[in-house]
């Protein structure tokens, strides 16, 4: 492969630096377009790391009228008119959130900021945010005579940024969000709706009771709209059209087969799914690093640790493995009460669960991790958080044991895992089957090897079931008993019948714990 590829864009999310320094940009004009053709009021929640300040930045040049930025693409050519407004564009990135007086103060510098960029005279500070906020609008409205336009990123910045860290950060997040109501309100007053072109407005979560959709009922949320389910991340589709000769060269250099690699990285980087329509994605941020360092390792989860999430699951003591298979009516991605946070639509927001499949007659979707770099990276960081360990090598020899077939040096390696987690942190009412169970559950998951929990047969309920390219283990877990009667169970209740006669191995596993000694006492191995 001779010919000079374009870089990829790891971490830029300016488009004006995309275009000009010659990155790589994936067309999603077409979807911007609809956008701005049908309607006035968006918001759009996505995961971090996919492409929403991008997204804001494509917005902003295209509401300047910056036509030529955007040659080769398909609003390009497309009747757009390219009139440009003036804009009001805030990031709460970069804006101070540590307590409701300093989010109050550094919001007015932004907005005298942008005014001193339009060579206009700064509101004094000596009025009610709602009322400062007014000002600037009717400022910038008056020296341009042109309606404008508002794009908010990462709106929930204020918010989330103190959750999941004690009753006195909770009341931070809460008193921010009186905050940002007020503020938000000021977009749906009759005066400042006169003179608005477009309202767009980002964020990691929907804080539909606690946030500007109280104020701001106006919006149109596109975060499981199905029309616009592809406006953020990558589709198979986009990697054929634009990605192949970066595969190509990943192969190439590598030396690996490209059929296998694509699915591989499908594997470990695509199946998000944000609508009841079947269109996955995969996470560009993840995919893009991939591509360029010709390596596939978990990208998307070091770029920050979930903190909030981690922390609200041990608070409410979930039991993650129910986590790999879910099932919600749409109303329950929206209820969030600060008071009261449930974590699977926090979950569900936050990129860590996705859709997998939806029934249109009942309306029900079921929801599970979206891929193996999210399950792996998530369910590692939590085990080290519940047991209090350090990071080691352990986990990655589990993954190789098992699927090289030798289960019984894995089983050891597990049993040395856990005689390390320290007595203190193992209260007495949490050693029971169920903590040994989600235990087991998190450490197989982090080694990286897939472990399905909790599956329904026509004679019961299989305990736990690993898949490897070439066997079954089919595991039934019991606590102060035996492992003999572990896989006397498997076979009465015959939970290996549906994996018969597929081309693997099946391997039976009986594991007992032991309350008294907090480890495994006995396990027993059979081949079918």
């Amino acid at each position: 492969m001779n010919k000079k590829l374009k870089n990829l864009p790891i971490g830029i999310s300016d488009i004006e630096r995309i275009v000009n320094e010659g990155y790589l940009y994936i067309d999603k004009t077409e979807r911007i377009y609809e956008l701005i053709s049908g309607g006035m009021y968006y918001f759009l929640s996505r995961p971090r790391r996919f492409g929403k300040s991008l997204l804001v930045s494509t917005l902003y040049n295209i509401f300047r009228g910056k036509k030529e930025l955007f040659k080769g693409l398909y609003i390009y050519d497309s009747d757009y008119e390219w009139e440009e407004h003036p804009i009001i564009r805030l990031d709460f990135n970069g804006i101070s959130n540590t307590n409701p007086e300093m989010l109050n103060d550094d919001i007015r510098i932004a907005l005298n900021r942008i005014l001193k960029q339009e060579e206009i005279e700064p509101v004094l500070d000596n009025k009610s945010i709602q009322t400062f906020f007014t000002e600037v609008i009717i400022r910038i409205f008056e020296k341009y005579k042109k309606s404008i336009v508002f794009l908010v990123d990462e709106y929930d910045k204020p918010i989330i940024s103190h959750i999941g860290k004690g009753k006195e950060e909770l009341k931070i997040a809460d008193k921010n969000r009186e905050l940002l109501k007020d503020f938000y309100g000021v977009l749906k007053e009759i005066d400042v709706v006169t003179k608005t072109r477009f309202v767009f407005i980002t964020g990691i979560t929907k804080f539909s009771k606690v946030s500007i959709f109280s104020e701001l009922n106006n919006l149109t949320d596109l975060t499981m709209d199905k029309r616009y389910c592809d406006i953020l991340g990558i589709t198979e589709e986009e990697i054929e059209r634009d990605l192949t000769p970066y595969i190509e060269r990943f192969c190439d250099e590598e030396n690996l087969n490209c059929k296998e690699l694509k699915e591989e990285l499908r594997n470990y980087y695509n199946g998000y799914r944000f609508s009841s329509k079947d269109v996955r994605v995969y996470n560009p941020f993840s995919l893009f690093s991939a591509l360029e360092k010709r390596s596939i390792e978990n990208y998307w989860f070091e770029t920050g640790t979930p903190t909030f999430l981690i922390n609200l699951i041990k608070k409410q003591n979930i039991y993650i493995p129910e986590y790999e298979t879910l099932e919600a009516r749409e109303s329950l991605f929206s209820t969030y009460e600060l008071s009261k946070l449930s974590v699977l639509p926090l979950m569900f927001q936050s990129g860590y669960l996705t859709i997998k499949g939806y029934d249109n007659r009942s309306k029900v979707y079921e929801l599970g991790y979206p891929n193996k770099e999210v399950k792996e990276s998530f369910t590692e960081s939590l085990y080290y958080e519940i047991s209090g360990l350090t990071r080691d090598t352990k986990f990655a020899k589990v993954g190789v044991k098992i699927e090289d077939g030798e289960i019984e040096e894995a089983i050891e390696i597990m049993k040395s895992i856990f005689s390390e987690i320290p007595y203190t942190l193992m209260r007495e009412d949490m050693i029971n089957e169920f903590y040994f169970h989600m235990m087991f559950y998190l450490i197989i998951s982090a080694s990286g090897v897939g472990i399905t929990s909790e599956i329904l047969t026509a004679k019961g309920r299989i305990d736990a079931l690993i898949e490897t390219r070439d066997r079954y283990y089919i595991i039934e877990f019991k606590c102060n008993q035996s492992s003999d009667m572990a896989i006397q169970q498997i076979k009465e209740k015959k939970y290996y019948e549906p994996y018969k006669n597929r081309g693997k191995e099946i391997i039976l596993i009986g594991i007992n714990f032991s309350t008294k000694d907090r480890n495994i006492s006995d396990y027993k191995v059979e081949v079918l």
